[in-house]
């Protein structure tokens, strides 16, 4: 029941604070739905740009291939904890392993077998059998990992 005033017509205080009241539940309401919609639009993208962290494998072995797997002159992409690793057999026999993302723009490498090298495709960077780099952009040697043969398994073991 609405308040009336002395002369008989109804409180214009009153009518007002009801109107007020229904603006600012409109406005609440349409405020919400826009920063809602803003917020809809932003988190993913900063979702996108800032990944989530990524714990680091805490083991410092891996098994990176059996024995015989690899022919003279190839290469093998494995993980090693979040991170990929490449596995080489050299020409006369032996195993290298490296880490397989590059110094520059860490991109991944590949075992280039025509040049025996390792290549990074984004730039065209080189690094020899050594991890050294030999030419293109990047600055610093891939990050090099020891290769032990255990039984069938062939162990790359990261320095602590």
């Amino acid at each position: 029941m609405m308040a009336q005033s002395d002369s008989g017509k109804p409180d214009e205080g009153a009518r007002e604070s009801k109107v007020d009241t229904g603006r600012r539940w409109v406005n609440l309401v349409l405020g919400t739905g826009i920063v809602a919609t803003i917020a809809s639009f932003i988190y993913p993208a900063v979702r996108y740009v800032i990944p989530p962290p990524v714990s680091e494998s805490s083991n410092l072995s891996v098994v990176a291939a059996k024995v015989g797997e690899l022919k003279n002159n190839a290469a093998k992409v494995f993980r090693f904890g979040s991170e990929p690793a490449i596995l080489i057999r050299t020409a006369d026999g032996n195993y290298r392993a490296f880490t397989a993302v590059c110094t520059h723009l860490g991109c991944t490498v590949q075992y280039r077998a025509d040049l025996h090298e390792v290549w990074c495709p984004c730039h065209n960077g080189m690094y020899d059998l050594q991890g050294r780099n030999v030419s293109g952009p990047p600055p610093r040697p891939l990050a090099q990992y020891q290769v032990h043969i255990q039984g069938e398994d062939i162990v790359v073991v990261r320095n602590a």
